[in-house]
Parts: C-alpha cells; sequence; structure tokens
C-alpha cells in the first residue's frame, strides 16, 4: 500500500515537472521574439486589437426590438427586427390581408 502511494506520488510531482518546463520554455520563446529586436515596420504591420466601431441599430416597429440595421427588415421607411414582423405590413400596405 505504501508503494502505491508512494507511486502516486511520484507520478504526480512528474506531471508538474513536466508542466513547468512546459511553462518556461514558453515564457523562454517569448522572451526570445522579443530580443530579436523586430524591425519598427514589422511591429505595424502586427494587426492590433483595436475595438470596431457600434454598428447602429433600429427599432422594430412591430415589438419594438432593437436589432443591429444589417439584420433588420427594411420595408417602405420602417425597420422590422425580422421578416414574421414586416409581413403583416407589407399586407397592410399592398391592401391584402
Amino acid at each position: 500500500m505504501r508503494q502505491l502511494l508512494l507511486l502516486i506520488v511520484f507520478v504526480l510531482a512528474a506531471r508538474w515537472l513536466v508542466k513547468l518546463q512546459r511553462a518556461g520554455q514558453a515564457r523562454g520563446n517569448a522572451r526570445a521574439d522579443a530580443g530579436r529586436g523586430a524591425s519598427s515596420s514589422a511591429r505595424r504591420a502586427r494587426p492590433r486589437n483595436t475595438p470596431s466601431l457600434a454598428e447602429p441599430v433600429e427599432r422594430c416597429a412591430a415589438c419594438g426590438v432593437h436589432a443591429p440595421r444589417s439584420e433588420s427588415v427594411l420595408v417602405g421607411q420602417q425597420y422590422f427586427c425580422c421578416a414574421e414582423h414586416a409581413r403583416p405590413y407589407t399586407a397592410r400596405a399592398a391592401g391584402t390581408r
């Protein structure tokens, strides 16, 4: 029983050491990349995580839900959140039920 417990402790310690070694290698690779002295033009070429501008939203004429303009349905001069909400308006505008 004592040998089994010792084996389990040994396996856990080995896994922990391997994990530390991999983390150290990853940090070392990052330091090596930074230490290479990338030119300023190469640094500028990297994409930045800049937030994009917010898309305008439109209020649905039927239910009042706000939806992005690209996903909204435009009928006449009014925006709708989905085609189901736009159908009754198009039927009224056409004079049919």
